[in-house]
């Protein structure tokens, strides 16, 4: 059933193209085991995971900012789309093109859709099953139930077949198996979700702004931040109970996750201040 609700709900050929694991990490830490030691880029900066556990698995792992020319692809071409931190979107017509090259030259294209439900038509969900394809999705992020712990690969059937013998049965509670089929069926929630959390991202826009910050990117799940302040507004968030994420490579970026009821936009506009004092 809940395969069967993913595949509806995300446009999929067939229900076998589809493997669920007990979250997207499970399968990120899965799918470099389900090949050979090759080479493998991963386009970024984005979610280190991706880079860690390809290499864990005896691949050879390099990040890079740009795709790279056709004749000096790796085995394995990973790509977060859209991508975190900074929103980076990539076209379905671009992902193709790069999935039937890989496929030619028996590589892999992986793409890690854990963003994606807000904007479908920018998923390659409805072309799963292409050889060389592999889609990542995360069912906690869009829906909010993180802790449910449900991630859904998208694959050549063969491939999916295979995930779904290495994963094992009862990968996923059967609470969770029932919430995810009724929530990935429920078109009006879902519907009204996007709606609700694209006007939420532009009143984020507006607070940020209002506070004297520059947002570079993001997607309307969260909204990433430039100022050469960050690391004190960082410290100053987090004595207020505001978390929000930094980054190593960069320090002076911060990333902002949605604000929930009422009173944590209000917090929120309250500890970054009218006048920047956090910036003094």
């Amino acid at each position: 059933m809940l395969r069967a609700a993913a595949a509806e709900c995300y446009g999929v050929p067939s229900v076998e193209l589809v493997a669920a694991a007990s979250g997207s990490q499970a399968l990120i830490q899965l799918l470099p085991r389900m090949r050979r030691p090759g080479s493998v880029a991963v386009l970024g900066p984005t979610y280190a995971e991706h880079a860690r556990c390809w290499a864990l698995a005896g691949h050879d792992v390099r990040m890079v900012d740009e795709m790279a020319a056709t004749d000096s692809l790796p085995d394995v071409l990973v790509v977060v789309n859209p991508n975190n931190p900074d929103g980076r979107r990539l076209s379905v017509t671009r992902l193709l093109e790069l999935a039937a090259i890989q496929a030619a030259r028996g590589g892999w294209l992986v793409v890690d859709e854990a963003f994606a439900d807000m904007r479908p038509e920018g998923s390659v969900a409805a072309h799963a099953g292409r050889p060389g394809l592999v889609i990542l999705r995360s069912f906690g992020k869009f829906f909010g139930l993180a802790g449910l712990r449900l991630g859904i690969a998208l694959a050549p059937a063969d491939l999916a077949a295979a995930l779904r013998d290495a994963i094992g049965p009862w990968a996923v509670s059967g609470p969770g198996l029932s919430i995810a089929t009724t929530a990935l069926g429920d078109r009006d929630w879902i519907a009204a979700t996007r709606d609700r959390l694209a006007a939420a991202a532009v009143e984020l826009d507006r607070v940020l702004v209002g506070a004297g910050l520059r947002v570079t990117g993001g997607t309307e799940l969260f909204r990433l931040v430039e100022d050469v302040q960050a690391q004190a507004l960082y410290h100053v968030l987090g004595a207020a109970g505001i978390l929000v994420r930094r980054f190593e490579h960069r320090q002076d970026w911060l990333r902002f996750g949605l604000p929930g009821a009422g009173p944590e936009w209000l917090r929120l506009g309250d500890a970054l201040g009218r006048e920047r004092a956090w910036a003094a």
